[in-house]
């Protein structure tokens, strides 16, 4: 039976992520070292995670059930890089009250075949592209961003792109406003995305 490595989950949380209440459920571990990662010191070395299976979760929020139904609401897997737990998230759905919506937060930075166990599980995705321009992207978060811009094109083809919330973040010492304008710029050229989110990082010492 698949597990995840379960760290904490934050409940009630009201149109943060996704439609009506919501519950995030944040896992170990990520692909990416981003330079002002908030949650740097819960995704790696020797902060505490213990395996879950799909019921044991499903039994710890089921609490919120009711506001879930009653807000169209549901469960937002995050962490860390929620799509590493593509199978679990996939076992959980079917578990899962079918009222429930299902979210993922993600860079996307996963190969496509973690992308395409998900997809029939997630309801929406929240997807922090960082910066399209691979140069700053690897800057960055010490990674390159092909996967990104794949996975991207993957979710267009299937029809989702209604379902995905792009988030493109203003970094300091790492991008423009410019910048930002041509991620935008080069997401539209994958596929018809019109949800855009331009915030900046709060940078916290």
């Amino acid at each position: 039976m698949t597990t995840m490595p379960f760290i904490m989950f934050d409940r009630l949380r009201m149109e943060t992520d996704g439609d009506g209440v919501t519950t995030l459920v944040a896992s170990k571990g990520c692909p990416l070292d981003c330079k002002y990662c908030l949650n740097k010191k819960l995704l790696c070395g020797d902060v505490p995670s213990r395996p879950v299976t799909p019921q044991e979760l499903l039994a710890m929020v089921r609490i919120d059930d009711l506001y879930f139904r009653s807000t169209g609401g549901g469960i937002v897997f995050g962490g860390g890089e929620s799509l590493l737990q593509a199978e679990f998230i996939r076992e959980f759905d079917e578990v899962a009250p079918k009222a429930w919506r299902i979210y993922a937060e993600t860079s996307l930075n996963v190969p496509e075949e973690l992308l395409r166990t998900a997809m029939p599980a997630v309801d929406a995705w929240i997807v922090d592209i960082k910066d399209m321009n691979p140069d700053i992207y690897r800057a960055y978060t010490g990674r390159d961003n092909d996967n990104v811009y794949n996975n991207l094109r993957i979710l267009a083809e299937a029809g989702r792109c209604d379902d995905v919330r792009i988030r493109v973040p203003s970094i300091p010492s790492f991008n423009t406003d410019e910048d930002r304008r041509k991620s935008v710029e080069a997401v539209k050229t994958i596929g018809p995305y019109t949800c855009f989110d331009l915030f900046d990082y709060v940078i916290r010492e």
